[in-house]
């Protein structure tokens, strides 16, 4: 096994220094995910409508911040605005901020809110629901306990944050448990006797900003950014940071540096002592007399800043999945394995199908009108699988060929040939490319290393009985124009390949079901070392059929569909957990992270709504019937992944997720009825 010795460093990518290897220099190979856009407070209705005093812009230490002088009605804001369709506080969230407190003496500084949720009275206070508090060595969170019972105190102790300095704190919270980031250093940990409730109504309340809604409890210190991340734990959001004192995930423009892009005389910029204005309306223009300004849309529920010709957004309301609406039930001419999702220039979305008939072949569908429909037959034999490429301009399918089995030993027939079809752009359809020798192909993968193309196959068997064999890595020759066999790894029933980097490193990991006796069998991790592939990591799986690598900020998963465990004559167990793994940076192996049961699973498919992560399982089997469900998942950060809808499937084989306008689609195809099925995610 090739191990990566330490350091492991991580930042936009990862770099992974290879024993007796000279690294390549660091270059991002993955761009950094985009960060996320939470409920804003100080962003967003934090500062609607101040127009007269109470709201500062100060510059301290060469950024800038708000201080608050008095409490103002522009500060506070009805939690409706924001936890629209539901009226609970999350279970699981984080808090971000970044703040900047004097140096003063102990007694002044005992009960200054950061921000409050409290609920909204007419004659009298109202009573405080969740409250961020602050003191000169202690910050605590409070929350009402269940039915509206008593007050309970999460206290931090020991942090020093009245130091005239600025720090990001990153709170972090789920069930009994809660951490506390300062300035991606000090990590401390909670654990509380009395746990978040579940059912903590919000309704009826008023979020307010740096107090507890009116003069006690005054924040005196300056506030950069206030964020609320629910479902999820925005430390690796966050952390690490090139200045962890000022790191950043969502701070307003008007708070940021920006640069001015010309110096006009007849402009009256704001000054840092100035009020924040902040338009609200349905409407607004922006012109060189605005420049600077904000405008919030209650509509759309977005903030612009206007850049004096245009309004550049700043902030707009993250989608997030909400329910799954039946689309489209497509009837194919047999039994589909795999489709492959892909876009072509001046036609739009295309999907290849792997029917299952020989006699019938597969096909490639169009997406117009909100469906798929028939675009292109292709002549194919018990085909398993498609994969779409491009090189430069061109355009590339190629199909995993299968022969059914005879219960025969056969030679190499003419459906033992996978073969690669390149679009023609005058006939606009796929034409026959190249043949290449295959062993009942599972998969294609296809990917690119230092400027040079290459070709995966997963051969799964020769004959009927040999699971044992290699699968071959082909390149791309530029002077025959063909592909040609660069490396042969050994593999055993191989199902998947998947390929990724990490950083400037290239990874091949293959899913291996079967080695004729059991499906107990080892797959394996690949690493691209001077040249070619070599050993990495060895993953104990059963009757692996899928791997699928995503990543959520800087963190790097591998994902494994089990499909059943069996042993020689055995019986089958298909109840079986499928595991995800996350890359560890300090063994630098891939250590298992979650374990999730799934029903001889042979697909997971990754996919993002707005700033929100999903994993979705092809559920295949249960040892009795293929009607069951499969299941989409959602990243709940410390809690991993959980279940939030059920899909009902017939023998479910493969899942793609598109995106077609503003609309985002999973379609599944089915390994034991002529049909596919396309669902619409409805978002909020």
């Amino acid at each position: 096994m090739l191990t990566l010795s330490p350091p492991f460093s991580l930042s936009l990518s990862l770099a992974l220094p290879l024993p007796s290897l000279t690294p390549p220099p660091l270059s991002p190979s993955l761009p950094p995910l985009s960060p996320p856009l939470p409920l804003f407070y100080l962003a967003g209705e934090g500062v609607r409508g101040v127009t007269g005093g109470g709201v500062h812009l100060i510059q301290s230490g060469g950024v800038r911040g708000v201080r608050l002088s008095r409490p103002h009605p522009s500060l506070d804001f009805p939690s409706s605005q924001h936890l629209v369709n539901c009226h609970l506080f999350p279970r699981e969230f984080s808090i971000v901020t970044t703040l900047k407190v004097s140096l003063v003496a102990p007694k002044v500084r005992k009960n200054e809110y950061i921000f409050s949720v409290v609920e909204e009275k007419e004659e009298e206070d109202g009573r405080l629901l969740i409250g961020l508090r602050f003191s000169r060595d202690r910050l605590y969170f409070l929350f009402r306990g269940r039915s509206g019972g008593v007050m309970a105190h999460w206290v931090f102790r020991g942090i020093e944050l009245a130091d005239d300095r600025w720090h990001t704190l990153v709170l972090a919270f789920s069930g009994h448990y809660a951490t506390l980031t300062v300035d991606c250093n000090t990590h401390l940990e909670l654990v509380h006797s009395k746990s978040l409730p579940s059912d903590l109504s919000v309704q009826g309340s008023r979020f307010h900003i740096g107090s507890r809604g009116r003069w006690n409890g005054l924040f005196s210190g300056l506030i950069r950014q206030l964020v609320l991340v629910p479902g999820s734990d925005a430390t690796p959001r966050v952390c690490p940071s090139s200045n962890p004192g000022l790191a950043e995930l969502s701070v307003p423009a008007v708070l940021l540096d920006l640069p001015q892009k010309e110096t006009r005389s007849d402009l009256t910029l704001p000054s840092y002592e100035s009020e924040v204005r902040v338009s609200v309306g349905l409407e607004k223009s922006c012109s060189s007399s605005v420049r600077g300004q904000l405008w919030f849309n209650p509509i759309r529920r977005a903030l612009y800043l206007c850049d004096g010709a245009l309004w550049v957004p700043m902030l707009q309301e993250s989608q997030r999945l909400d329910y799954v609406l039946e689309q489209q039930v497509l009837s194919t001419s047999s039994e589909t394995y795999d489709i492959e999702v892909f876009s072509v220039q001046g036609l739009g979305l295309m999907a290849a199908m792997a029917h299952r008939s020989p006699s019938l072949g597969s096909a490639v569908y169009l997406w117009r009108d909100g469906g798929f429909h028939l675009y292109q037959k292709i002549s194919t034999h018990g085909a398993l699988s498609w994969r779409h490429f491009t090189m430069g301009k061109k355009i590339f399918l190629v199909v995993s060929n299968s022969r059914e089995s005879t219960g025969k030993e056969e030679t190499v027939e003419k459906d033992e040939l996978s073969v690669i079809y390149r679009w023609n752009k005058k006939t606009q359809r796929f034409v026959h490319y190249q043949a290449l020798q295959t062993h009942c192909a599972r998969d294609w993968e296809a990917f690119r290393i230092q400027g040079h193309t290459y070709l995966a196959v997963a051969n799964h068997r020769q004959g009927n009985t040999n699971h044992t064999i290699d699968s071959v890595v082909y390149k791309w020759d530029r002077g025959t124009q063909l592909f040609v066999p660069h490396q042969a790894l050994r593999t055993s029933g191989a199902y998947d390949w998947e390929a990724f980097t990490v950083g400037p490193y290239h990874f091949l990991a293959v899913a291996n079901a079967f080695d004729g006796q059991t499906t107990h069998v080892d797959s394996v991790i690949y690493v691209w070392v001077d040249g070619s592939f070599r050993l990495f990591q060895t993953i104990k799986t059963f009757c692996a059929t899928d791997w699928e690598m995503f990543q959520i900020g800087s963190r790097v998963f591998l994902v494994v569909a089990n499909g059943h465990q069996l042993h020689g004559n055995g019986p089958g167990r298909y109840a079986i957990n499928s595991t995800i793994y996350e890359l560890d940076m300090s063994s630098q192996l891939f250590l298992r992270f979650q374990d999730i049961v799934t029903y001889s699973a042979v697909d997971w498919e990754f996919f993002t709504v707005g700033e929100e992560s999903y994993l979705v399982v092809a559920n295949s089997f249960d040892g009795e019937s293929h009607s069951l469900n499969s299941i989409i998942y959602r990243w709940q950060g410390y809690e991993g992944f959980v279940p939030i809808h059920r899909l009902p499937t017939i023998g479910c084989s493969d899942w793609e997720f598109f995106t077609s306008g503003e609309d985002s689609y999973l379609i599944y195809s089915s390994a034991t009825a002529p049909l596919s099925k396309v669902f619409r995610l409805k978002t909020h």
